[in-house]
């Protein structure tokens, strides 16, 4: 049995928590101070061979407040000299960067980043477009350097456990994947999720998470067929996309920032069928539905808010001399990229970041 996203280690069956160090403590730089900089760095300090150490914004201020609040030894912030995240580069103490920037700031803070010899957990998107990706991944690779695209999905118990079971035969031969993932995000065009420059929308903010599901279980697809609405900014406010593979299989994602949805997958298999509960992204359990016999139930608790996973993984390869992991690799991401590059060419969505390649 082969995974499509090998399992990392803290996701194996009997592993030992991921907050246990996997070796020496590995030296944190956070690059923003949003809200999934605080989400993940809550979890970042539950690690034990984490070293919280510097923490940069645009806003001095806000760099100050969120290393008071987290534990970190320095903040950096813009001033006249030198932007808050050329300082934060520039500490030689800083081993690691975590990138949690909108989108379409991705690229050159990773850039950026791997120019001064860190390692770079970014968030995903990995950048805006393939090119930017390819860039990345080349300059990593000539430096010697880890980078990975944080999809934290990937690297969670339930998501390995449940693929794990549709590898081995547990539905049976797969014929079709459903996901959705969606909210109503109340209009606003300076907010990062309604402003092209940031690289906002549904598709960049929110499909990797239904197309993990997709991914994991059937692969990357023959065909992409995309449907969708963008507003008069050019955002795109939602999207379907259907995923072609061979033998008539096929794979429907759908991701809104108009409406809120049951936010699962179900998987159907000839003897049966599998459906996560809780938002597909996290879930905190699923439930198999043979064709034959009795549903049955599998639960999985959370370790602080399940971003520990990825953290660890991370962590571990940064302290093993891995340049890339397994579970989240270079070519996953770039081929990821390229097939919302083609949802995007479909649909006829652009960002700024576009004219530079």
């Amino acid at each position: 049995m082969s995974l499509r996203f090998p399992t990392p280690p803290c996701a194996a069956p009997n592993a030992p928590s991921p907050l246990s160090a996997t070796g020496r403590p590995v030296r944190w730089g956070v690059v923003s101070t949003g809200r999934i900089a605080h989400t993940v760095t809550s979890d970042l300090a539950l690690l034990e061979d984490s070293v919280l150490h510097a923490v940069s914004s645009r806003d001095a201020r806000r760099a100050a407040a969120f290393a008071s609040e987290h534990g970190f030894a320095s903040s950096h912030g813009d001033d006249a000299e030198r932007t808050g995240l050329a300082a934060l580069l520039a500490d030689p103490d800083v081993e690691a960067v975590y990138i949690a920037t909108p989108h379409g700031q991705h690229f050159e803070a990773a850039r950026q980043a791997l120019a001064a010899g860190k390692h770079v957990l970014c968030e995903k998107s990995l950048t805006i477009n393939a090119a930017e990706a390819i860039e990345l991944v080349e300059l990593a690779r000539t430096r010697g350097l880890f980078l990975m695209e944080a999809v934290w999905t990937r690297f969670l118990p339930a998501v390995h456990r449940a693929l794990e079971l549709i590898d081995s035969g547990g539905l049976g031969d797969i014929s079709w994947v459903r996901a959705d993932l969606g909210f109503p995000a109340p209009y606003d065009r300076t907010w990062r999720l309604w402003d092209p420059a940031a690289g906002g929308g549904a598709l960049l903010d929110l499909a990797v998470y239904p197309l993990t599901w997709a991914l994991g279980t059937l692969g990357f697809p023959h065909s992409v067929q995309a449907a969708g609405h963008l507003n008069d900014d050019g955002v795109d406010t939602q999207e379907s996309l259907t995923l072609g593979y061979g033998s008539g299989v096929q794979a429907q994602l759908l991701c809104s920032l108009t409406g809120a949805g049951p936010r699962e997958a179900v998987i159907a298999g000839s003897t049966g069928w599998l459906r996560t509960a809780g938002p597909l992204n996290n879930p905190s359990s699923f439930t198999v539905h043979p064709l034959e016999g009795e549903p049955r139930t599998e639960h999985f608790e959370p370790v602080g808010r399940n971003y520990v996973y990825e953290l660890r993984e991370a962590t571990r390869c940064i302290q093993q001399g891995l340049l890339e992991s397994p579970t989240m690799s270079w070519s996953d991401s770039v081929d990821t990229m390229h097939l919302l590059d083609g949802v995007r060419k479909q649909l006829g969505i652009s960002y700024p970041n576009d004219a530079a390649r």
